[in-house]
């Protein structure tokens, strides 16, 4: 095959070039943002220059599969089976506390409101609704014939944020990155 320069590659190489070390850096979520990023110019580098002596297509090949590469790469930074911090558990964990406020606020609300209701089926008037003790704050809810027509206030507690903010830590296990910050940082501070 014939050899070509980093500028002779055309538009459609340089495309799945990057392609390539996007899709393995979307594999390597969990690595700290400077491993991500010198595994990425790596990446790039090595598919730029197998390119032009072998061709694009025959470099992206000869990369293997970018599962087993990413999964290389992770264990070379925690470990073969080392634990690992999952940053989208974290956030399911995350979205989990917010949906369960969010019912519980929900629920809270639909209570009173049917309470109101009961009391007076037509009832008209702005009633306020004390909330739900730690998760939501007191709000306003506007009743016309019966019919609840808007709420007002009702924001979250700082209670439930952090709740969320633990719920993000220990779901995803985000303790697991201290080790790597104490190497990364001790090797860098200078020595005496």
């Amino acid at each position: 095959m014939n050899r070509t320069s980093d500028s002779e590659l055309t538009l459609v190489d340089r495309l799945r070039i990057e392609r390539t070390v996007w899709t393995l850096d979307s594999h390597l979520d969990i690595l700290p943002i400077r491993s991500k990023r010198a595994k990425r110019r790596e990446t790039r580098a090595n598919l730029y220059a197998a390119a032009a002596d072998v061709g694009t297509a025959e470099a992206i090949r000869r990369l293997g599969d970018l599962r087993h590469l990413a999964a290389d790469y992770l264990a070379a930074e925690y470990g073969e089976h080392g634990p690992r911090p999952s940053y989208t558990m974290g956030a399911v964990w995350l979205i989990t506390v917010h949906v369960i406020a969010g019912l519980v606020a929900v629920v809270g609300k639909a209570a009173f409101t049917a309470g109101v209701r009961a009391a007076d089926p037509r009832a008209t008037g702005d009633f306020p609704w004390p909330g739900v003790r730690h998760v939501i704050d007191e709000a306003t809810v506007t009743l016309h014939d019966g019919a609840t027509s808007a709420t007002v206030g009702g924001a979250w507690t700082p209670l439930v944020y952090l709740v969320s903010a633990i719920a993000f830590v220990v779901g995803g296990r985000l303790w697991r990155l201290l080790p790597q910050w104490r190497r990364r940082y001790s090797h860098a501070a200078p020595q005496e």
